[in-house]
């Protein structure tokens, strides 16, 4: 089962998610594209609402639900999603080099933006997703690969450069500044800068950032007991002040008020 540390809040009653990928490894045409596939079936009582919390990854993701296909870039800040009644989504989390290879917007104008994707298979992702969850994803994992591959071949060596970006920024908690980013790289700060806006709309720092409160925000709602000054220094933030700060601007409320609450959503 693949991890996500952008669902802030897992384990809705009524909603049931599963992740899958679709490359075989590294090295695959996909691999440069997806990252993973998350599908999410819900079936919430009549006068109910699920609220899913998202702090998105710094790359698009491929959105094809009943109402239609859509392409959505990457948020600075936590996003809400109501879930109600019956229904189910799938969705493809792209790697930053997939956003210019399927969509001649620029990444730019994306960031906290949707707009559709008119060549995604829809009806034929609809029609498996009736079928019992295994066979269902088994069935939509084909539809995709045979939908994106393509795509790959479109991939450059600057779309690998901000994939890589990404991979580092996401894996080494060591890396607080983009300098260190850019040295692991192997490049300048100048042209890291450049082609991660170019692929993403976002910057190298936000990369870092998005790690740093992915982090936060999952740790305080699996562990409310968490002392916070130990969280931000894990963390790499000057202090408890500061962490704060950068957590409400972006999560939308306190540390303090996930940890309050975090055992009712648990």
């Amino acid at each position: 089962m693949v991890e996500s540390a952008g669902h802030l809040n897992p384990g809705d009653p009524g909603v049931a998610f599963s992740r899958f990928v679709l490359a075989g490894g590294p090295g695959e045409p996909l691999d440069d594209l997806v990252r993973h596939v998350w599908v999410a079936r819900w079936d919430v009582p009549s006068g109910e609402v699920r609220t899913q919390r998202v702090l998105t990854y710094p790359a698009a993701n491929a959105v094809l639900q009943p109402a239609g296909a859509t392409l959505h870039g990457p948020s600075r800040v936590l996003t809400t999603q109501d879930l109600a009644g019956r229904s189910w989504v799938v969705g493809v989390l792209l790697r930053p080099a997939a956003t210019r290879a399927l969509t001649t917007t620029e990444p730019t104008r994306l960031v906290g933006r949707w707009e559709p994707l008119p060549g995604a298979p829809l009806p034929a992702v609809a029609a498996a997703m009736a079928h019992a969850p295994d066979a269902a994803d088994a069935a939509v994992a084909a539809l995709l690969r045979a939908w994106l591959g393509p795509a790959a071949a479109r991939v450059d060596d600057a779309g690998r450069l901000a994939n890589a970006a990404c991979r580092v920024a996401e894996e080494r908690a060591d890396v607080l500044r983009v300098a260190d980013l850019a040295d692991l790289l192997g490049t300048t700060t100048r042209t890291l800068s450049r082609v991660v806006r170019q692929h993403t709309g976002l910057t190298p720092k936000w990369l870092i950032e998005c790690r740093r409160l992915q982090a936060a925000a999952t740790t305080l709602h699996a562990d409310p007991g968490a002392d916070l000054a130990g969280l931000a220094a894990d963390l790499g933030y000057t202090d408890q002040a500061h962490f704060t700060r950068r957590y409400r601007a972006v999560v939308g409320e306190t540390p303090a008020r996930t940890r309050r609450h975090a055992p009712a959503a648990a």
